[in-house]
């Protein structure tokens, strides 16, 4: 009994935010004023510290933000990932989602527009690694000290989404330690988009429930996942009735076996 108190005391229970935020762009109809989708272009400078306090208030351990703004005109230059991590004083680590010889590597604003690790721990371990097709190609993986984590944004295709999850498959056969991937699939038929590539990899999804996570005005759509390896049991897990970007987010509380 000693033995399994001190194991639970080194391996407290962990909490996962993952939230698609829109560039912290805002939803609704101030998107489209004066024309439709100018808010991606001219953007939403008091949505972000709404989305900080709304992270705040979760006090996650691990947070993984897809399609942040990491410093263009839209953001008024401002990096969101390094604000959200220095106001809450957690770590960060993040990158551009496109590919090294994509074009889109140099446009204005798109150019800036990436996914992010925050993390209440320094990391030292992430590496980027990169699909071979799709438009979105970033794979953000975080080794942490006994499991490893992934974040990924999959392409709006069905058929590169298909290419992507192959690529994401080799990179978890090769992990050794137990495995989660979350992040933005767009699946647009759920779960039984990605039934056999969960299979191969040997995942679970974390809601069982299949709870719709877009739009979030009223959702229809399971988009956003967080998957599981053996070894790492789900404790909770919550699609909270967030409206400050088009996904909720989903909240994911686990344990290390």
């Amino acid at each position: 009994m000693a033995i399994c108190q001190l194991i639970r005391y080194l391996m407290p229970s962990m909490r996962l935010l993952q939230y698609n935020i829109r560039y912290a762009v805002g939803n609704g109809a101030s998107m489209h004023v004066p024309l439709p989708g100018a808010g991606y272009v001219f953007g939403n400078q008091t949505v972000l510290p709404d989305i900080t306090r709304f992270i705040k208030s979760v006090d996650p351990d691990i947070v993984g933000l897809i399609e942040i703004d990491t410093g263009s005109v839209r953001s008024r230059r401002i990096n969101q990932a390094e604000k959200i991590a220095a106001d809450l004083s957690m770590n960060t680590s993040y990158e551009t989602k496109y590919g090294e010889k994509s074009i889109n590597k140099i446009l204005p604003i798109i150019r800036k527009q990436g996914n992010a690790f925050l993390t209440a721990r320094r990391v030292h371990n992430e590496k980027f690694h990169y699909f071979d097709t799709g438009i979105k190609r970033l794979i953000i993986e975080l080794e942490l000290e006994h499991y490893s984590i992934f974040l990924v944004h999959l392409s709006l295709k069905y058929r590169h989404r298909h290419l992507q999850l192959r690529r994401l498959y080799d990179l978890i056969k090769n992990t050794k330690k137990p495995v989660i991937v979350t992040g933005d699939f767009n699946t647009f038929w759920g779960e039984s988009e990605i039934y056999l590539f969960m299979e191969a990899a040997k995942l679970s999804s974390a809601n069982e429930k299949g709870i719709p996570t877009y739009p979030s005005r009223s959702p229809k759509k399971e988009l956003d996942f967080v998957l599981h390896q053996d070894g790492i049991d789900v404790t909770g897990f919550e699609v909270p009735d967030i409206r400050l970007s088009d996904h909720r987010p989903i909240i994911c509380d686990f344990e290390l076996r």
